[in-house]
């Protein structure tokens, strides 16, 4: 069974290696909607897999990171593609959530990535 959460994140970026002219070289910023799934089983006495609060805590050292941040400036993040942005979030966060199982990022309402775990 998986749960998830959902965050929303304010922050500024640019890309640095995108081809000369393209739009994601300036600084601009997204309303970053990002999505925490954990899996695991069903606890017969509480129903649920995890306290969505238990959740929202372990992201909230993550968050405060990010959050109304030039995201560029974070270490591992120098280049932060949605792809890369979900890599690292997932990186930082799984160690306080261990059935942590994707990471989703919404950089527009259109497009965005999804990020479970590390190939191999």
């Amino acid at each position: 069974m998986q749960i998830f959460k959902v965050f929303t994140i304010e922050a500024a970026h640019r890309l640095p290696n995108v081809p000369p002219g393209h739009k994601c070289a300036r600084l601009h910023g997204h309303s970053f909607r990002v999505e925490l799934h954990v899996e695991g089983e069903i606890d017969p006495h509480t129903g649920w897999v995890m306290d969505f609060a238990d959740v929202k805590a372990a992201f909230q050292p993550v968050y405060e990171r990010l959050d109304h941040h030039y995201l560029n400036d974070i270490e591992g993040l120098e280049n932060p593609t949605s792809e890369r942005l979900a890599a690292w979030i997932w990186a930082q966060t799984r160690p306080a959530l261990p059935g942590l199982a994707r990471v989703v990022v919404h950089e527009t309402c259109t497009a965005g990535s999804v990020y479970t775990g590390p190939a191999g």
